[in-house]
């Protein structure tokens, strides 16, 4: 088996980034402060749409996570821009097992990693200090919205 070294080093970012708490996708939104307080971030910048909102939160270390949640506080697809990659582990919570079972097929590129399946979508790319990503469940997403507005 020939080892996919930029999707492994998306995998192994993700398990080695610190332990910081963030509603999970799929989770429910009402964990927002504990996650705030868990990461020492910014209080959540909250713009809500039709549909859904988006919480916004930058950690002490510059790394920025927007959590997107539907009218039902259901948390649909996350997204992170900055020098550190999120803990992956917590952020895509039941998620996660797909995500290193994608991760670790064959991938275009060294810097970028796109999955797409029925159950979960992400696409990450990035370098040292440069960071940025995105992951939906499409089942959970709200009518109307494009995978284009998530980032």
């Amino acid at each position: 088996m020939k080892l996919n070294l930029p999707a492994l080093h998306f995998a192994l970012m993700a398990l080695a980034a610190p332990s910081a708490a963030f509603a999970t996708l799929g989770g429910d939104v009402s964990t927002l402060q504990a996650d705030r307080e868990q990461m020492k971030a910014s209080a959540p910048a909250i713009r809500k749409t039709t549909g859904y909102a988006v919480h916004e939160m930058t950690t002490t270390g510059g790394t920025t996570v927007r959590e997107y949640a539907n009218s039902a506080g259901t948390v649909f697809a996350v997204a992170w821009n900055g020098p550190h990659i999120p803990n992956l582990r917590q952020l895509l919570g039941p998620y996660f097992d797909t995500y290193t079972t994608g991760a670790s097929a064959k991938h275009v590129g060294h810097t970028h990693l796109s999955i797409r399946q029925d159950s979960l979508v992400v696409r990450a790319s990035g370098h040292m200090r440069a960071f940025s990503g995105t992951a939906y469940v499409p089942k959970l997403m709200p009518p109307g919205i494009s995978e284009q507005e998530i980032k």
